[in-house]
């Protein structure tokens, strides 16, 4: 095991490299694998590799100590891994193809029976529970059970009872003795994700939809805690006995316990209470991502602090130290951050991160042991705890490590030395080095191959320029993105591999056009896997978050026949229905709150205008003034009076005007006299006219 000084820690322009780098440089490593520290003095640890291989590593010396690989591994990979408390297996019953009478175990090999740990449980994707004795160093019993995937297994401290539960909503019992189901019930409405068992032994905690404390009695509820938006995939009792001690115990009441859900950074702390009112978390403990690993110092006081070691997804540890007192509304942040880092010397002189897989507190609770590098070979180290600095970057070089390691494996096989006339024409078996050439101490290589009969050898970019292939053009293509035709290859290759950074530099387009093709060139059979991982991404960043709604938008329309058919397709996306439902019920308060916000906004900007106006005159041209109604009385009275002697006046005026008619009518009668006696006319009388007829 690698010490802790035997390399320094970061300077700080290294450090802020590491840890203050933008988000969208961090880098995001897979899904962690299966991983379980053994009891007691954390002597092994269990990792079951992306292969489906299981492995069981020393702590001490990093040195591989078993490595099993089950018949199944690549149809049935491994899901979850627990180990048995100390004596719980006792070597398991004997395996079933050894029958008869069995020999008597020598004293040597029992103490180192009872020393060693045996049975480890490893639940499989096709929901059968395999145990396998790290002792005898083979599969010891296999039960089968369940009809879907099994999530979590638990073991029973005292009885030495199994617990599992599984996708198929139930949770079962099982005698390991026997091997077979002891009790069978189901659990929720929904796939059971998480186990955990009171310490007293009693009571029984479970994962679905919602936590619930079950009486392993009766197989009934007792309590009901409801607070996650997603699976939950943690579960962990924290405290051993309640804060207030001077109350009569009985088990389980004020004990805490912490849960931890797929895709959230917040850890919450729960307390079970007499009054029946558990309806939100006493505390919760926030992380930088989604925890992929939780080990815990319980505390066995009032005064002694949780302390908490939470390792990330994207590789970083988190330590928490805090006294169960009461509740806190504000999420706790980490005492202190680790992070493992390469020095950065030689070819790339930025320091890079080295993701952390696992960690767990030593029986001191002084020290803890980290795990990282790569899983199907990782470095174990023990690294004492420092709460007073908030950040730590130790720096590793972890490929000189591995080196080492890998040099010390094959010093066993032995590389022939050849005559340098000798060609070689084809790599030998794999696993072994090429031949090498006798050289002496202190000489370089030579970096150009020496001729043959012909001269000099014929280069790479000779033999390419032979089979007509343009090296420039190959140079200048390597450089830029990929066209739209190869976005969907490297889609699907992201997806099945779960590389990172070629999902990175897919996911990240931002034109409609290229999403739209992309999506609907790819093959059906990764529309599920996308969709997955677009969910992960949508509890990211915001700003990733707005990107990955492009893509969710463009697969389900264009593949929206496709998804009808499915018959699975809501468990398939019912945490993508979560996260919708989770993300809209804040929508009518954001709504509301947007409009409040606009309208004190607007008034202001209204205002202001308002001030830059110069001033106008406010003098009133028009003023009206209504009276009062006796007022309006003897208005109307005037109003009559007037109106009486407008009608005498009118009266006198037409009489005026008939008498000036008859005075001109008169006048031109005259006239007209004058004129006919003129002309010595005259008007005959009526008389004189009929005389003369």
């Amino acid at each position: 095991m690698a010490s802790a000084s035997a390399a320094g820690a970061c300077s700080r322009e290294e450090a802020s490299a590491v840890a203050a780098a933008p988000t969208g440089a961090l880098p995001v490593f897979a899904a962690a694998a299966p991983c379980a520290f053994s009891p007691g003095g954390r002597r092994l640890v269990a990792l079951s590799g992306p292969d489906g291989r299981l492995r069981v590593w020393e702590t001490g010396s990093s040195r591989l100590h078993h490595e099993y690989v089950p018949s199944a591994h690549l149809s049935a990979a491994c899901t979850c891994l627990a180990w048995a408390p100390p004596g719980a297996g006792g070597g398991g019953r004997p395996s079933p193809s050894k029958e008869g009478p069995q020999r008597k175990k020598r004293k040597s090999e029992a103490a180192e029976a009872g020393e060693q740990l045996d049975l480890l449980a490893i639940g499989t994707a096709v929901g059968s529970i395999l145990l396998y004795s790290t002792i005898r160093g083979e599969l010891q019993s296999k039960l089968s059970g369940h009809g879907r995937k099994v999530n979590c297994v638990r073991w029973h401290q005292d009885s030495g009872c199994l617990y599992s539960c599984s996708d198929d909503k139930h949770i079962v019992e099982w005698n390991t003795q026997t091997c077979k189901v002891k009790c069978k019930w189901k659990g929720d409405n929904s796939s059971v994700s998480s186990l955990c068992i009171s310490p007293d032994g009693k009571m029984l905690l479970s994962a679905g939809r919602s936590i619930k404390l079950w009486d392993l009695e009766t197989k009934e509820v007792y309590r009901h805690f409801t607070g996650h938006a997603t699976a939950v995939s943690t579960l962990m009792f924290v405290t051993v006995r309640p804060p207030n001690e001077n109350q009569p115990f009985d088990g389980i009441t004020g004990l805490y316990f912490l849960s931890g859900a797929v895709h959230d950074r917040l850890l919450n702390v729960w307390q079970v209470r007499s009054d029946r009112k558990e309806r939100n978390a006493v505390m919760s403990f926030m992380a930088t991502d989604e925890p992929i690993h939780i080990d815990l110092t319980m505390s066995e006081s009032k005064e002694e602090p949780v302390k908490l070691a939470v390792v990330c997804r994207d590789g970083q540890l988190h330590l928490f130290e805090q006294v169960l007192n009461g509740s806190c509304k504000k999420p706790l942040t980490s005492k202190c951050t680790i992070q493992v880092a390469t020095s950065g010397e030689g070819s790339d002189a930025t320091p890079k991160p080295i993701p952390i897989l696992a960690a767990a507190f030593c029986s001191d609770k002084e020290s803890l042991l980290l795990m990282y590098g790569n899983s199907l070979q990782p470095v174990i180290e023990r690294v004492p705890v420092n709460t007073t600095e908030s950040h730590m970057c130790l720096v590793r070089d972890i490929q000189k490590t591995l080196m080492l390691k890998t040099e010390m494996a094959v010093t066993k096989v032995k590389t022939p030395i050849i005559n340098s006339e000798v060609k070689t024409l084809m790599p030998g078996l794999p696993g072994h080095s090429a031949a090498i050439k006798p050289s002496f101490r202190g000489e370089k290589m030579e970096t150009k191959r020496k001729s043959t009969a012909a001269g000099r050898e014929e280069s790479i970019e000779d033999r390419l320029g032979a089979m007509d292939i343009d090296v420039m053009k190959m140079k200048q293509s390597t450089g830029g993105l990929p066209q739209t035709d190869n976005f969907a290859v490297l889609l699907v290759q992201g997806l099945e591999s779960s590389d990172p950074e070629i999902l990175n530099k897919v996911l990240q387009t931002k034109k409609e056009a290229i999403i739209k093709k992309t999506v609907a060139r790819m093959p059906v059979y990764s529309v599920i896997p996308l969709l997955h991982e677009l969910t992960k991404r949508l509890q990211g960043h915001p700003y990733s978050a707005s990107q990955m709604v492009r893509w969710l938008k463009a697969v389900l329309t264009i593949h929206a026949s496709y998804l009808s058919t499915l018959p699975d397709l809501v468990p398939q996306l019912g945490m993508l229905y979560q996260l919708m439902e989770s993300r809209v019920k804040t929508l009518q308060k954001l709504s509301r709150l947007h409009g409040k916000l606009y309208l004190i906004v607007t008034q202001v900007a209204a205002l202001e205008q308002t001030q830059d106006v110069p001033d106008v005159n406010q003098t009133a041209k028009l003023v009206y003034e209504e009276e009062s109604s006796e007022e309006g009385s003897d208005d109307e009275m005037a109003g009559e009076n007037d109106s009486d002697e407008n009608w005498d006046e009118e009266d006198e005026k037409e009489e005026s005007d008939e008498n000036n008619e008859r005075d001109e009518l008169s006048g031109d009668e005259q006239e007209m006299a004058i004129e006919k006696e003129i002309n010595g006319e005259s008007d005959l009388d009526p008389e004189n006219e009929s005389e003369e007829e």
